[in-house]
């Protein structure tokens, strides 16, 4: 077998799609090792999560960076450090500028609760009920500059449970978690 493909996961929230991603590597589903956890929060649920498999992290509050170039800077050190190959967006609530991307050109992928194009940026779900669709999903695409503009990867189609947002959600994180492992590991082959 190969070695496995050297990921850092960004996210900025509870963590529910690191755990995912982690859970498939211990399972032989993904051949990949997290070598480190970004955050933006450093007060983000994830962390816990990452402590309770041994990943280190590193969480930065952009606000005290002079730019989000210097900010950028600092995150690609540390994956340079730790010789990381790929960057997994899985909740990363931030656009990612031209430094990172120029650092890891065609190596960063992030995941999104639609079927872009439609509904990009926050609350996915909510616009997709607020418009009254049957029919949305999830979408793994390479990141560029813009707000979930990047080339599509792989999708998957989740139905709206009427007037039932939770249950809607539920649906869609179940298929994030099992769409996001497959469309890795056949970028990390």
């Amino acid at each position: 077998m190969a070695a496995p493909t050297k990921i850092a996961v960004f996210a900025s929230g509870s963590g529910s799609n690191f755990q995912a991603i982690q859970e498939a590597i211990e399972h032989g589903e993904l051949n990949a090792k997290i070598e480190l956890v970004v955050t933006d929060k450093p007060g983000a649920f994830v962390i816990t999560r990452a402590k309770k498999s041994d990943i280190p992290v590193l969480a930065l509050n952009p606000r005290e960076f002079a730019s989000k170039a210097d900010y950028e800077t600092a995150i690609i050190e540390a994956l340079h450090e730790r010789e990381v190959e790929w960057i997994v967006l899985a909740g990363y609530m931030r656009l990612i500028s031209g430094v990172l991307l120029a650092a890891y050109s065609q190596r960063i992928v992030n995941i999104h609760p639609s079927l872009l194009p439609s509904f990009p940026g926050k609350d996915a779900i909510g616009q997709a009920i607020a418009h009254g669709v049957k029919i949305t999903g999830v979408t793994v695409h390479f990141v560029d500059e813009g707000m979930d503009t990047g080339p599509i990867i792989a999708q998957a189609a989740v139905a709206v449970v009427e007037g039932d947002r939770e249950a809607t959600e539920t649906a869609i994180h179940k298929e994030e978690h099992l769409l996001y492992t497959k469309a890795l590991q056949q970028l990390f082959k």
